[in-house]
């Protein structure tokens, strides 16, 4: 849960990057309509709710410094009795400020009136949301300054770099949160690798990822399921989840829920009838070696792309000795032969978002490793049919995927409970039958 003192903190430190003259719109994602009157499931905006928590649609922050020392004014839905017997009750203004940490809260329908208050000897004016988004509150705040002879309202690149920055490093209590995302994951992986067996379809299995997910107290996804089996697991972002499972395929499932917001992202291939066939273990055994050569390296001071080079030469010698790939290690590096059959990185940043945000590179250098960076790490192998790939290694894909976090001297893999060895996998689904 979150804290009103960090909140507060958080908020400071991005203020210090502003003058006096100088306000920060901040404002809440949109609801997205799905069909008819119907709403997908709300998802704040991560940057609003890393400074505010604030967890319903149509709100507006706004943060400014001064003599008067930093401000947070609110701006969102008033409590609405008529309402609440459809939708349930809104926050309104004083729990805004109880519960929230908001100096002044007002109905977000009384922008007009009372954002002019705030408008006095300020001349540049943020906003931190998504460049993209076609944003109505955009034209709306523009129109009010306009009457005000004021500039409109510029995208804050460098401000959301500070933020991003901020948020790159975690503090203990978004690591309680993503450690229980991961131990609910990690609980829905095993729970879908007892219940495979041939015959049921992808989706039965998702079924299980969903139900340990809800029963555990997420209450969201942190992305779309994966659950592909045979060639299905050779596409990286299959999420029909609708195929037949066949004894003597693979099943990829790539799952993870929300917890307080945080995401978990974790990937475990297994056998559909229990036991890898020779082929398969061959694969796995690659996969799983460079993955744990990756988390082998991870501390402090490691220069980011150490740990795809680490990972590429494991997945690319592997793949030599199997005869998948022919020639001489650093020519076929060099080439990126490794990519026919390994096309994407081994790790990305993890937070409130699943791909989370913080830059890779510093000034074009590779950036190094710091205490409390949390990240996957997730090699794989996958082997489409082609005429010059002998026919039994074909549709074996496989990924490995680990949540870790950067500690004072090396790293905590957050989803060590998971089972990933060959062995550990068989007798997991072995003792379900």
């Amino acid at each position: 849960m979150f804290k009103l003192s960090e909140l507060k903190h958080r908020r400071q430190q991005l203020l210090s990057h502003v003058q006096d003259d100088q306000l920060i719109v901040l404002m809440a994602a949109p609801e997205y309509l799905r069909n008819g009157d119907v709403y997908y499931p709300y998802h704040q905006n991560s940057d609003f709710y890393y400074l505010t928590a604030f967890p319903e649609p149509e709100a507006i922050g706004i943060l400014m410094t001064g003599a008067e020392g930093d401000r947070f004014i609110l701006f969102n839905r008033p409590e609405d009795p008529a309402a609440a017997i459809w939708n349930g009750e809104y926050i309104g203004q004083v729990r805004a400020c109880r519960e929230y940490g908001a100096d002044e809260s007002f109905p977000v329908n009384q922008l007009e009136t009372k954002l002019p208050d705030y408008l006095t000897n300020k001349h540049i004016f943020y906003y931190l949301s998504d460049e993209k988004l076609n944003n109505p509150t955009l034209e709306r705040i523009n129109k009010l300054l306009a009457r005000f002879k004021k500039k409109p309202l510029e995208y804050a690149r460098k401000l959301v770099n500070n933020v991003h920055e901020m948020r790159l490093i975690k503090n203990p209590t978004e690591i309680e949160s993503l450690r229980r995302a991961a131990s609910i994951s990690g609980a829905a992986h095993q729970r879908a690798m007892r219940a495979c067996q041939p015959g049921l379809y992808e989706y039965q299995l998702e079924a299980e990822l969903l139900y340990e997910f809800y029963r555990q107290g997420s209450q969201a996804l942190a992305y779309p399921n994966i659950v592909a089996s045979g060639a299905n697991s050779c596409i990286l972002h299959y999420t029909k989840n609708r195929a037949q499972l066949k004894s003597g395929d693979l099943v990829l499932i790539d799952a993870g829920c929300e917890y307080q917001h945080y995401a978990s992202d974790i990937t475990r291939t297994f056998p559909v009838s229990g036991r890898f066939n020779s082929e398969q273990k061959a694969i796995y055994q690659i996969v799983l070696n460079a993955q744990f050569a990756i988390i082998a390296l991870i501390k402090p001071g490691l220069a980011w792309n150490q740990l795809q080079k680490a990972c590429v030469e494991i997945v690319t010698q592997g793949l030599m000795d199997l005869g998948l790939l022919k020639g001489k290690l650093s020519d076929l590096i060099q080439q990126k032969s490794y990519q026919r059959f390994y096309m994407h990185n081994c790790s990305h940043w993890l937070g409130l978002d699943v791909h989370d945000v913080g830059c890779y590179k510093i000034e074009k250098k590779w950036r190094h490793l710091e205490p409390e960076m949390v990240f996957t790490v997730e090699p794989g192998i996958y082997i489409r049919p082609a005429s010059d790939v002998d026919q039994k290694w074909w549709n074996i894909g496989i990924r490995i995927e680990d949540n870790v976090r950067v500690t004072r001297d090396a790293c905590e893999v957050l989803t060590l409970q998971t089972p990933k060895s060959i062995e550990d996998i068989e007798n997991l689904m072995q003792s379900s039958l």
